[in-house]
């Protein structure tokens, strides 16, 4: 047995330096952009735009659903798609637009949308009117665990005149501007699909 002597009698024991420590822990993934989205992050009703304050918005109302998916075509669960428009007479409700005094009160114009375990996602709003210089559209964007940015695009409808003269519409080549066209299929029920990456990626915006 080894004998203590004065300069060990009393002495603490050492603790682990830092490289022994370092060598005990476990080496956990690394996310790009986290975290992943709760469910409770989109409240219910938040893709309801027809009502604000128990008021009804002005207005036909419309549906607008789709599914998002990735490159290879699989859908994307608890995405969150955001839309944002102007009211029926084509107003947003925003100070940069010099109507916004004139907006229907009633209309909020901003909703939020979580994609089920198909990808699908889902919205009732009213039919846009057109804002002065632009085609009658909606604003969509994207948000998901893994990507950089916010990913930001335009809907349009289809059979309208306006949309071939529509600055953002115009800003796509003319054999992509189909990917930004709504598909009608029953009346005001509009399918706007949107794919991440890949063949017929959907046209996104820097701004």
């Amino acid at each position: 047995m080894k004998k203590r002597t004065a300069a060990t009698r009393g002495k603490p024991a050492r603790k682990p330096g830092k490289s022994a420590a370092r060598q005990r822990l476990v080496p956990t993934g690394e996310a790009t952009i986290g975290p992943f989205f709760p469910p409770r992050y989109v409240d219910a009703g938040a893709n309801d735009l027809t009502q604000f304050d128990d008021h009804k918005a002005a207005g036909e109302v419309i549906e607008i659903f789709g599914v998002v998916r990735q490159e290879d075509g699989a859908p994307l669960d608890n995405l969150v798609v955001e839309i944002w428009q102007a009211d029926a007479k084509g107003i947003y409700r925003h100070p940069a637009d010099p109507r916004h005094r004139e907006a229907d009160s009633r209309f909020f114009g901003w909703g939020r949308a979580a994609t089920d375990r198909e990808g699908r996602y889902a919205f009732r709003t009213i039919r846009p009117g057109a804002p002065r210089g632009r085609a009658r559209h909606i604003n969509v964007m994207v948000m998901f665990s893994g990507l950089m940015r916010i990913l930001k695009t335009t809907m349009f409808f289809t059979g309208e005149g306006a949309n071939e003269a529509d600055p953002v519409c115009k800003a796509v080549p003319k054999a992509r501007r189909h990917l930004l066209v709504a598909r009608e299929e029953a009346h005001g029920r509009y399918r706007f699909d949107l794919k991440l990456r890949g063949e017929h990626e959907t046209p996104f915006f820097d701004d």
